[in-house]
């Protein structure tokens, strides 16, 4: 697998298959800090703030262009 073909998020769920040919290699040293430093509450509370933040938008809709 090439690293600008694959998608990390369907290939990637178990961890890196690239390793060290891992396009996205940079982020592992600060979304490891980030694990290692917030506690899974606080972690909770992030993610039930953007929830609450997304559900509070009104809904997109997305009308597509048709060829005339």
């Amino acid at each position: 697998m090439e690293a600008t073909t694959i998608n990390c998020e369907e290939a990637c769920v178990n961890g890196c298959v690239l390793g060290d040919k891992c396009p996205k290699k940079e982020y592992v040293t600060s979304a490891s800090k980030f694990i290692n430093e917030v506690s899974l509450d606080r972690m909770h509370e992030i993610a039930q703030a953007a929830l609450r933040k997304k559900m509070s938008q009104p809904p997109q809709w997305v009308i597509p262009d048709f060829p005339e």
